[in-house]
């Protein structure tokens, strides 16, 4: 996923990890919990708030660790409908 794209997204979003898979072999499912933050000091710094299953919260950022219970690269996710 491209910065752009991930400036684009909104609550309730999908988006798939393309490496990591559920013990059922479909991949890992985050929906986008809060709104897209960015920075004006820093135009390439993002942070996505995601949830993942009952009860994890954490983030995807293009490198930057912010410090939730995990951080995701924004690199290995991909939006649901663009997985075909």
């Amino acid at each position: 996923m491209t910065l752009s794209d991930a400036k684009k997204l909104g609550y309730g979003m999908i988006l798939l990890h393309k490496k990591l898979i559920n013990a059922d072999g479909t991949p890992m499912r985050f929906k986008v919990n809060g709104a897209v933050k960015t920075w004006k000091r820093d135009k390439k710094r993002i942070r996505i708030p995601v949830k993942y299953g009952l009860y994890d919260c954490g983030e995807i950022t293009n490198g930057t660790f912010e410090g939730g219970s995990y951080t995701i690269n924004i690199h290995d996710v991909v939006k649901e409908m663009d997985k075909a």
